[in-house]
């Protein structure tokens, strides 16, 4: 039976049941804390005390109000934010609301997040109201717009608690928030159930592609033409044999190495095309068009160009997990430079073919080096002497063109797959925030 609707009187065309009403969002609850953690992030590996996890639950109970980070069983917190948590009067059950940065993420008490929010809302319900109710309220297209209409737009939106208690906000019954909140928490899981089924079977595609470029980078490929192949020991402990013709060299020995262009901020915005940290590191593939612009000389030009068949690998970074990935030019790049946290290696001519060389230097071949013998003080750091000790693996000219062009069309076929298990979780996550909208508003009664 369908329900009688009425105008919510909030934003155009949103309807609610007859039989709902409205409330400014501060008779609702009462705003616990606008709390905005001090002290710099980069001192939590040393300045913070830790806690077992389910310590963590019992005494902090509350969502991402600093920077967290697992380790053997072991939960990290900031100082700032460990005393606070210690001193508050969260139970559990209150919800979170960023009023800064990343506004319309929305938590719950004592649930534990792993993004960080520097300065959330925490949020405590007067009994008469479902607090997990409301926390769909603002997962919800309404709730989010109307944490927008309040946000002020600086260098980073935000808002306070004086204007987040002036919203108006949709009142069903206690009874029929309550069962709002326990259909949503069941749909919503099934769906998140089935994104996690997506999003691991992703990771599974990623995995198996990587494992066949590294298959075809190291023992080549089969080909009737090369008949039955013999191996050798490459000398190499995590690379294993290698077919007998293939050359073992190092990087020192194919070509030369430089590191990037180092200038100021005034330089950075317009000018010519800048090869930046984030392209080497996001494609295998160096891309024709340029993130950055940057005003450069011509001496700068020819010095830190950019050309094909050229390798550029990131240079430095917090982790190791970021250092030594490459990215290759397949075309040359008029007038463009490179950063300077990127090495560039560029080859003697007629030694590498490109497209092999893309999926060379991707592959987890050299990670394991690149890992072991890694300096880290501050900041992890790829040199050039290291760079240059990378072994390289010398398939003939011909057979290095058949390989890439084998990995072009596997890995493309693996792509294809990724980006349909992609679309499908963009599917689900628009029909969870459909979900939560009908149910929300009274379009559909429990």
């Amino acid at each position: 039976m369908s329900r009688t609707m009425k105008d919510s009187g909030i934003f155009d065309g949103v309807e609610i049941p007859t039989t709902w009403d409205t409330m400014k969002f501060g008779k609702v609850c009462s705003v616990v804390t606008d709390f905005v953690a001090s002290g710099s992030f980069a001192d939590l590996r040393e300045n913070v005390p830790y806690l077992s996890e389910p310590d963590y639950a019992m005494l902090v109970r509350t969502t991402d109000l600093a920077k967290t980070a697992r380790s053997e069983g072991k939960v990290y917190i900031s100082k700032a934010s460990y005393e606070f948590l210690s001193n508050s009067n969260l139970f559990g059950g209150e919800i979170v609301l960023p009023n800064i940065g990343s506004i319309g993420d929305v938590y719950v008490v004592p649930k534990l997040y792993e993004r960080m929010s520097l300065a959330p809302n925490s949020i405590m319900f007067k009994t008469r109201y479902c607090d997990k109710y409301y926390y769909y309220y603002f997962l919800s297209k309404v709730g989010g717009l109307q944490l927008s209409e309040i946000s002020q737009s600086t260098a980073m939106a935000k808002f306070n608690k004086t204007d987040l208690k002036q919203i108006r906000v949709f009142l069903p019954s206690l009874a029929e928030q309550q069962r709002i909140a326990e259909f949503l928490d069941r749909k919503c899981s099934e769906i998140d159930s089935l994104i996690d089924l997506q999003e691991q079977m992703i990771e599974e595609l990623k995995a198996y592609k990587q494992s066949v470029i590294t298959e075809a980078v190291t023992k080549g490929i089969r080909n009737e033409e090369l008949g039955v192949r013999n191996y050798k020991d490459s000398g190499i402990d995590w690379i294993g044999d290698v077919p007998e013709e293939w050359e073992v060299c190092r990087i020192r020995n194919l070509g030369i190495t430089q590191n990037g262009i180092s200038k100021g901020g005034e330089f950075f915005g317009e000018g010519e095309p800048f090869i930046s940290y984030s392209d080497v590191y996001k494609n295998i593939e160096l891309p024709q068009i340029a993130s950055g612009l940057i005003q450069s000389s011509q001496e700068e030009q020819d010095r830190f160009s950019v050309c094909k068949g050229d390798v550029f690998f990131t240079r430095t970074s917090e982790t190791i997990e970021e250092i030594g990935f490459s990215s290759t030019c397949t075309k040359t790049i008029e007038k463009a430079v490179y950063a300077g946290f990127l090495i560039r290696f560029r080859p003697k001519q007629g030694v590498l073919n490109d497209g092999y060389s893309k999926y060379y230097f991707r592959s987890d071949v050299h990670r394991a080096y690149f890992v072991k013998e890694m300096n880290i003080v501050t900041r992890a750091s790829l040199s050039q002497d290291l760079l240059k000790s990378l072994v390289v693996l010398l398939p003939p000219i011909s057979e290095q063109q058949a390989i890439a062009d084998y990995l072009d069309k596997k890995c493309g076929e693996i792509d294809e797959l990724i980006t349909i298990k992609q679309q499908k979780i963009e599917s689900l996550k628009e029909y969870k925030k459909s979900v939560i909208y009908e149910y929300v508003t009274g379009k559909r009664e429990v």
